[in-house]
């Protein structure tokens, strides 16, 4: 009896191996995803703050709401350092959702600026 247990055993074993080929071979990068390596303010974080954040009205310059100016360097760092900048462009509750009035921010812009803020916001 043991002299079939064991075979059909390990034929029973070896017939359950099963590996998914996309996980195991990934397809190449195509381009089409988030590039978060060497972040830098003035590439990867200044136009989208100049695109929802820095307006007229907002937070550029000379209206500074909230006393935050995302117009410069200076003033994102500032924000971000504070605490509140990130959760509330998350959406997170207790949080003013930012942009004001407007859609959250996508994904890879969301997923850009946590990077900056953990690579210690570089210029």
């Amino acid at each position: 009896m043991r002299k079939i247990i064991i075979p059909f055993c390990i034929l029973l074993l070896a017939a359950c191996y099963s590996d998914k080929e996309d996980q195991l071979y990934p397809a190449p990068s195509t381009g089409t995803g988030c590039d978060t390596a060497n972040i830098s303010f003035a590439t990867h974080i200044q136009p989208i703050m100049n695109q929802y954040c820095a307006i007229s009205g907002c937070h550029d310059a000379v209206t500074k709401s909230f006393t935050h100016d995302l117009s410069s360097y200076a003033g994102v760092k500032s924000s971000a350092e504070r605490g509140r900048f990130l959760p509330s462009i998350k959406h997170e509750s207790t949080y003013l959702p930012m942009p004001k009035g407007m859609a959250k921010l996508g994904d890879c812009e969301i997923t850009k600026i946590t990077a900056w803020i953990n690579a210690g916001m570089p210029q």
